[in-house]
């Protein structure tokens, strides 16, 4: 795993290299601390990122891109209020122009420059570039290789797309207080989709995977021969769904990406920013009861080579595993460095940016729920009538009043203890705050997702892992078709 004094060197090779860039170490330290002495807190975030994506369809490659974009953040806090600027070019002369924006901020009061981050041994992922391992040839190749073997496995499968994508993050914060860290973050994923078609009628299903490592991981033929499997299983159960009911039922949940609505419904909610400005529906109820017994979820950095994890986040801070609701008490927010000064509290590590032209705010990581012990059998067994959702497509969520939508992928309808047959068009519809208390049962084996979570907030989007065990909610509003 990558070595901070090891990541420092090699982003001072990539952002105060003379032949490259025209930033110079000492002038830039200097800049910094003249511009943010004065400030409550700031920090100057410096990027590179290569990336690419090389994508087929119908047995033809559609896309491919490669791009390599670099930058500065340059941020000043004082107070609530925030100065920021950002830049494309990696100079002096371009910093100069920053330090003069971010300075325009002014406070009557005395400040102190806020204390620089504790530094930890997070060591999480492996500092190699995936884009070059092998050659985007290569994968091209395999793309085509999995769309053979795709068409290959059933004879209704009428169409296969499929995609690669991979980026490899550079970064380094320089703060006032002569403190730097840096962070080689490498991401892959890989996409399949299958449509299959019976009797004039078209049905989807699909799988990806992805984390922190390299190419090496998911080009293994296991996984992406597991990855068709599992696209044309959810389009081929699709081909046998019935309506779904509506009305208000119970629900099972599916373990790992159904934690989905978990983040959305009630993750967002728990974000330090909402609560400060008492816009979350939770804002008020730290120490109280918001969920069943049993309930608990925590955000967690630090878990090996996960989407969701870093060694540090955006300002500098390392990440950490943070209780957010403990046997149904509230206990716990995210916070980036910002809101935790106003509330009183300590970063938690979960300052997010898209990039270097974006502001830090609170994000998660990688949000989970924690085991129970019920099993599935024993959840679909109690079950007199409702829906069994083994995977999610998309969702909406109100932070501010906690509704929710979010509308199933793979569902099945439970009658008298069993599961009779596939679901097709199942809508979850909720508060997340009132969904957390109808929780009966918590499955005992918790699982992640395959590394495939966007967030997005603000504009901003970041990779996150969701993930929980098997759950059983009483009551849940499901909208289908068959009234």
């Amino acid at each position: 795993m990558t070595d901070p004094i090891n990541a420092l060197a090699l982003t001072d090779s990539i952002f105060f290299n003379p032949n490259t860039t025209q930033l110079d170490r000492d002038q830039t330290e200097k800049s910094v601390q003249h511009t943010l002495s004065p400030m409550d807190d700031g920090e100057l975030f410096l990027e590179y990122r290569e990336s690419e994506m090389i994508s087929i369809d119908d047995g033809t490659i559609r896309n491919a891109t490669t791009d390599i974009t670099s930058g500065f953040g340059l941020r000043s806090v004082l107070n609530t209020q925030t100065g920021f600027s950002f830049s494309n070019e990696l100079s002096d002369k371009a910093l100069k122009r920053a330090s003069e924006t971010v300075s325009q901020l002014q406070s009557d009061q005395q400040v102190v420059f806020s204390n620089k981050p504790i530094l930890t041994n997070h060591h999480l992922y492996p500092p190699e570039n995936p884009l070059y391992q092998g050659k985007f040839s290569d994968r091209a190749h395999l793309l085509h290789e999995i769309d053979t073997y795709a068409r290959a496995r059933d004879p209704h499968v009428v169409q296969v797309s499929a995609s690669l994508s991979a980026e490899w993050q550079a970064i380094q914060i320089i703060r006032a207080d002569q403190f730097k860290v840096a962070d080689i973050r490498p991401l892959v994923r890989l996409n399949i989709a299958i449509i299959t078609e019976k009797n004039g009628r078209r049905e989807v299903g699909s799988y990806g995977c992805g984390g922190r490592y390299g190419y090496d991981h998911i080009t293994q033929e296991t996984i992406w021969k597991n990855a068709i499997e599992e696209a044309l299983r959810q389009s081929l159960v699709n081909q046998e769904s019935k309506p779904a009911p509506a009305g208000e039922i119970d629900v099972v949940l599916g373990a790992g990406w159904p934690g989905i609505l978990l983040h959305e419904a009630i993750g967002h909610g728990l974000e330090g920013d909402f609560n400060r400005k008492g816009t979350s529906a939770f804002a008020g109820l730290m120490g109280k009861r918001i969920a069943a017994s049993g309930v608990t979820v925590v955000d967690d950095g630090t878990i090996s080579e996960r989407r969701g994890s870093l060694n540090i986040d955006d300002e500098g801070t390392p990440t950490q595993c943070t209780k957010l609701i403990e046997d149904g008490i509230l206990t716990g927010f995210l916070y980036d460095r910002l809101n935790a000064r106003l509330m009183n509290k300590q970063s938690t590590g979960n300052g997010r940016r898209e990039s270097f032209a974006c502001v830090p705010i609170p994000r998660m990581t990688n949000t989970f729920m924690l085991a129970g012990k019920d099993t599935l059998d024993d959840m679909i067994k109690s079950t007199k009538k409702g829906i069994y959702a083994v995977n999610f497509g998309g969702g909406q969520v109100d932070i501010t009043s906690g509704k929710f939508v979010f509308s199933t992928s793979e569902a099945y309808l439970i009658e008298n203890g069993k599961i009779t047959h596939p679901v097709k068009g199942a809508t979850l519809i909720g508060n997340g705050q009132d969904a957390l208390t109808k929780i009966t049962m918590i499955g005992d084996k918790v699982e992640l997702d395959k590394g495939i979570g966007t967030c997005g907030k603000a504009g901003q989007g970041v990779p996150v892992g969701v993930g929980q065990p098997n759950l059983k909610l009483s009551g849940l509003t499901v909208g289908g078709t068959d009234f």
